[in-house]
């Protein structure tokens, strides 16, 4: 319903809010007078294309006092007439648009991350890709180096061994320099790959990968020391990947691997598993209080879901 708890609670103990806000005039507050000249100071030739910072001051040079900047921007604001000019509106980063992902091979996410090497001050890159869909890692490669070039060449291949077709695919990234070079872009547009970004330094944008890298660096067996080389670093990868795939039950998917989801074998395994919950019900009810455990197969995937508007019920 979009309201908190702690809102709900007061309404119960005293049904009509008590804010009622200020109950006097301010004694300091500008005259109707005062506030008309205020405005007609701001909205002169002279006047109307600087900020009160700057008017007010300038008016005090000249011996003249109507009110401090604080209360002018509060007229301005009251009156309509705070606006920015368009040449200098401060940029901004609009949420990135909503991804759906109801089956693979729709939505895939992608970062790279570093890997300690055995020598001080470089690192391995690992280009982590994964389908949102069944979370299945779908790439993992570890490079010397971080660049769009070894972007390109990994996604064409990607591309090529998963057959994705043109048009289908969508590739969400986050804004660094390799995910925005013009060889991968250009390779991307080629293949018929569309592209989505994340805002600057807003890793919630793109919390599927962020979230993967977090399983694959905490999970036991994790090199503690850094890899030898790039060919260790790769194997290790390679494994973890397997692992991942194949063996990992994973929470989002009602507890199937990525690999089950991506082939649509968690069908059966869930119903399955539903089957036995259902027999184990029958043998022994009284150890049942209520229905049998979840095993509907896991819905589709939103990626940077649109925000919804609060539900507000009418009293009958």
């Amino acid at each position: 319903m979009g309201v908190s708890t702690r809102t709900l609670e007061r309404w119960r103990g005293r049904p009509e809010d008590g804010r009622a806000g200020p109950r006097t005039v301010p004694h300091n507050k500008l005259s109707e007078y005062e506030e008309r000249t205020l405005l007609a100071v701001l909205t002169t030739p002279e006047h109307r294309d600087l900020s009160p910072r700057q008017v007010i001051p300038a008016l005090a040079e000249q011996g003249r006092y109507i009110a401090s900047e604080a209360t002018a921007y509060r007229v301005l604001r009251r009156h309509g007439m705070l606006h920015h000019r368009q040449s200098t509106r401060p940029k901004t980063h609009r949420r990135p648009k909503q991804l759906v992902a109801s089956s693979p091979n729709q939505v895939l996410c992608w970062d790279i991350t570093y890997l300690r090497s055995s020598f001080a001050g470089r690192f391995f890159y690992l280009y982590l890709v994964t389908d949102i869909f069944s979370r299945r890692i779908v790439a993992a490669k570890v490079h010397e180096e971080e660049s769009d070039e070894n972007a390109a060449e990994l996604f064409g291949e990607l591309l090529r061994r998963e057959r994705i077709p043109a048009g289908q695919a969508t590739l969400h990234s986050d804004n660094g320099s390799s995910m925005k070079g013009a060889t991968l872009l250009a390779t991307l547009q080629r293949l018929g790959v569309a592209t989505s970004f994340s805002r600057p330094r807003v890793s919630d944008d793109n919390p599927y990968v962020e979230s993967l890298f977090g399983t694959m660096k905490a999970r036991v067996g994790y090199p503690k020391r850094p890899f030898e080389s790039l060919d260790l670093a790769q194997a290790w990868v390679d494994r973890f990947a397997t692992w991942y795939n194949y063996e990992h039950r994973h929470s989002a998917l009602n507890w199937v691997t990525p690999m089950d989801r991506h082939t649509g074998a968690d069908i059966e395994r869930l119903r399955r598993r539903r089957a036995t919950y259902e027999r184990a019900r029958r043998r022994s009810p009284g150890r049942w209080t209520g229905s049998i455990r979840n095993c509907d197969p896991a819905p589709e995937v939103e990626l940077n879901p649109a925000k919804r508007e609060p539900l507000y019920l009418q009293a009958a």
